[in-house]
């Protein structure tokens, strides 16, 4: 099943899955929501489009987005991922450090709103970049809009063109930028949803 191709990356999704044991029932709750929008959009022959939305597209949406095209990739699940926000910024320095230390292959383009390619292995990658969640490069119907802050999900009461809307919210690092835990707490952060996108995904490979 695991065809990743790239040994650090799997060490490390291998230890997000043994992980998934630690999730809590209240927090299955949520996540089984979006299993089960992926499992009925499968069944009627589409492919399910995930947009993770919060408030600059900079850190919780961006490393959503990025496990759960992995986890997908991992379990063979067929799903399309975005990320996108309430206003553009850029994909935080220190989420993108997260990234690498999982095994992620990162290369960037530009300087102020960088255009990241994140590579899972020499032949597989994709290209992530801040942008606001009805940004025309994402779906603008047909979508399950996954909200991983609570700014955004309180403030945005209606997501146009979404067909589900899934509470997801994770906890912020960057209440810790500037301090001499912010790598250690945005790692534990990217592990964190690590283990909950490889919980979703393992419940579709069942």
């Amino acid at each position: 099943m695991n065809s990743l191709n790239n040994k650090a990356l799997s060490k490390y999704c291998e230890r997000a899955i043994a992980n998934s044991a630690t999730i809590s029932a209240e927090r299955k709750e949520l996540l089984n929501q979006l299993v089960g929008y992926i499992e009925n959009t499968g069944r009627d022959g589409k492919t399910p489009q995930l947009n993770f939305i919060c408030t600059h597209n900079s850190r919780r949406s961006h490393l959503s987005q990025i496990w759960a095209f992995t986890a997908a990739y991992y379990y063979k699940v067929s799903v399309n991922t975005f990320s996108g926000g309430t206003e553009a910024t850029a994909f935080n320095s220190s989420a993108v450090s997260a990234i690498k230390s999982a095994g992620f292959m990162v290369d960037a383009l530009g300087s102020v709103n960088p255009k990241y390619t994140i590579s899972i292995n020499s032949s597989t990658h994709y290209t992530v970049w801040s942008k606001t969640f009805d940004d025309s490069f994402n779906p603008i119907k047909n979508f399950a809009a996954i909200m991983t802050c609570s700014e955004a999900d309180e403030n945005c009461p209606v997501i146009p063109g979404a067909t589900e809307r899934i509470p997801l919210r994770y906890e912020d690092p960057k209440q810790f930028d500037g301090t001499s835990e912010e790598q250690v707490r945005y790692e534990e952060r990217s592990f964190q949803i690590a283990t909950e996108m490889f919980y979703v995904f393992g419940q579709l490979a069942v």
